[in-house]
């Protein structure tokens, strides 16, 4: 059963940065994709970065230029870092995976909030 265990929410600033980590409890190199989601409330959950396993990235257009999607596969480990944070950013965010079999999964949930 794979895991996925976020980390690095917390409250800054309009315009402020944030990053968030989160890792697999099993070999990334095995997933088709990993990446962030997030939902704020009364709203659904929206994708924001995604990365497959060929390294090819996209973005929600209103996070592109801002926020960055990486990975170590040697940890197991995919990251979000978050630019010129805007208060519309506050949400939960969400670590996701396709794993081999094409199913989803997802970490817990990290809040971020942008707010003065």
């Amino acid at each position: 059963q794979v895991q996925l265990v976020e980390s690095g929410g917390g409250l800054v600033q309009p315009g402020g940065s944030l990053g968030l980590s989160c890792t697999s409890s099993e070999t990334i190199y095995s997933f088709h994709a990993m990446g962030w989601y997030r939902q704020a409330p009364g709203k659904q959950r929206e994708p924001v970065a995604t990365l497959t396993t060929g390294g090819i990235k996209d973005y929600a257009d209103s996070v592109k230029g801002r926020f960055v999607i990486s990975r170590d596969a040697t940890k197991n480990t995919v990251y979000l870092q978050m630019n010129s944070l805007k208060p519309e950013d506050s949400a939960i965010y969400y670590c996701w995976c396709k794993i081999w079999d094409y199913t989803n999964r997802w970490g817990q949930g990290t809040q971020v909030t942008v707010s003065s």
